[in-house]
C-alpha cells in the first residue's frame, strides 16, 4: 500500500549555516515526486532528512501519519538508490539484492522467491550470478534499483541515480525507472539536478534554489507557468524582454503591441516578458514584430535554431520546427512575433508572476 509524505516546516543546519529553514511539502501516495534544482540548493540534503541519515532541527517528517525524526534510519523502512550505485564488488548479482532480506532475517526459500522476481522486473534476471565487474553501468544501477525495492519498502529514495551515465544510457534508465515505479506503486523522491530527466518522469516537480522550494507542480504546468524567473529559466530556457504594460496589452517600445489576456487585472508599469525560444514566430523585416538580426543558425533534424540580436544588442534564440523553406542567411533582418498565450510577464522588483492563477 502506497505511503503519503508530508514534510512540514523543517529546518537543517550545520552549525550557524542555516541550509533548509521552514521548509514544507507533502507527497501523495504512489507519487513520483522530484526534489530538482541547481547544485546546493538543499535537495539531497532534505533527501537524507526524509532518510534518517541528516538529523532534523526542527519540524517534522510524517511517513504514512507516523513522525519519523527520531526513527533509527533502518527502522523506517525505506529503500534508497545512490549516484555510484553502491554494489558490493565481491557479491554476485543475486547475493546483492538479496542483502537486505537476508539482514532482515526473511527464510531462505522466501528469499530467493522474491529476488527471481525482482530481477525478472528489472530485466536482469539472466545476469543473476554474475560479479559487478562484469556489469555495465546501467546494470549495475538495475542491480541498486533491485536492491532497493526487494525490501518492499514503504517509500523508495533515489539520489542522482543516473548522472554517472552516458547521456543515451541516461534516457533508457530514466524510462526503466519509471516503468517500474509505475508497476510496482511505491511512492518515490527523486533528487535530480537535469531539467530534462525531471520533466520526463516526474508527477510533480519542487524546483528548489537557496533551500527554499520555489514552486511544486506538474511538469508541464511548471515550463509553461513559472512561479518566477528562477524557475522559469532553470526548467528549460527563457528570453527576457523589457516591456510595458497597459490595460492588458503588452507594449515592447518598438511599435510592437499585443493583448495578453492571460495578465492578472491589476498589472500596469514595467514588466519582464518571458518568451521561451519556440514561443517565437519569424516574420519578414518591415511586417508587425520585434525588430531583430539573424546572428548565426544552428540546424538540428525537427528544428532549426536562429541566435538573434534585438535592435538594443540584447541577444535571444529563437526555435522553428524545419521545414523545406531555405535556412535564414546570417544578417539577415527580420521581426519576431510572440504566441501571447504563452508567454509569461513577471514583475520586475519581486520576479513573481504576473499571470492569472488557472491560465
Amino acid at each position: 500500500m502506497s505511503v503519503a509524505i508530508q514534510v512540514d516546516n523543517v529546518t537543517k543546519a550545520y552549525g550557524k549555516n542555516i541550509v533548509i529553514q521552514g521548509l514544507s511539502a507533502e507527497i501523495k501516495p504512489g507519487e513520483f515526486f522530484t526534489l530538482l534544482g541547481p547544485s546546493g540548493c538543499g535537495k539531497t540534503t532534505l533527501l537524507r532528512m526524509i532518510i534518517g541519515f541528516n538529523s532534523i532541527e526542527a519540524g517534522e517528517i510524517r511517513v504514512d501519519g507516523k513522525v519519523v525524526n527520531r526513527i533509527p534510519t533502518n527502522k523506517r523502512n525505506m529503500g534508497m538508490v545512490f549516484q555510484n550505485y553502491a554494489v558490493f564488488p565481491h557479491m554476485s548479482v543475486r547475493d546483492n539484492v538479496a542483502y537486505g532480506l537476508k539482514n532482515r532475517h526473511v527464510p531462505k526459500e522466501e528469499r530467493y522467491r522474491r529476488v527471481d522476481e525482482i530481477l525478472k522486473l528489472v530485466k536482469i534476471d539472466s545476469y543473476a550470478d554474475r560479479m559487478p565487474a562484469q556489469l555495465s553501468g546501467g546494470q549495475q544501477q538495475r542491480v541498486a534499483l533491485a536492491r532497493a525495492i526487494v525490501i518492499e519498502p514503504e517509500v523508495l529514495l533515489m539520489d542522482e541515480p543516473l548522472s554517472n551515465l552516458d547521456a543515451k544510457l541516461r534516457v533508457e534508465m530514466r524510462n526503466v525507472i519509471k516503468r517500474i515505479q509505475r508497476q510496482v506503486g511505491i511512492t518515490t523522491v527523486y533528487v535530480t539536478h537535469d531539467q530534462e530527466e525531471a520533466l520526463a518522469i516526474s508527477d510533480r516537480i519542487a524546483v528548489m534554489h537557496g533551500g527554499v522550494i520555489q514552486q511544486i507542480g506538474t511538469p508541464k504546468h511548471i515550463y509553461q507557468r513559472p512561479a518566477n524567473e528562477f524557475v522559469s529559466n532553470f526548467i528549460g530556457l527563457s528570453n527576457f524582454l523589457n516591456a510595458d504594460v497597459k490595460d492588458g496589452v503588452v507594449d515592447f517600445g518598438c511599435g510592437y503591441r499585443v493583448p495578453v489576456k492571460t495578465l492578472r487585472a491589476d498589472v500596469a508599469g514595467p514588466v519582464d516578458v518571458a518568451v521561451r525560444p519556440e514561443e517565437f514566430t519569424i516574420r519578414p523585416a518591415g511586417e508587425p514584430g520585434i525588430p531583430a538580426t539573424v546572428r548565426s543558425s544552428v540546424f538540428l533534424g525537427m528544428s532549426q535554431h536562429y541566435f538573434v540580436t534585438l535592435k538594443d544588442g540584447q541577444e535571444i534564440e529563437v526555435v522553428v520546427p524545419s521545414d523545406l523553406s531555405e535556412i535564414i542567411p546570417d544578417g539577415t533582418e527580420i521581426a519576431l512575433n510572440i504566441v501571447p498565450e504563452k508567454v509569461n510577464v513577471f514583475n520586475k522588483e519581486t520576479r513573481s508572476t504576473l499571470i492569472r492563477e488557472g491560465v
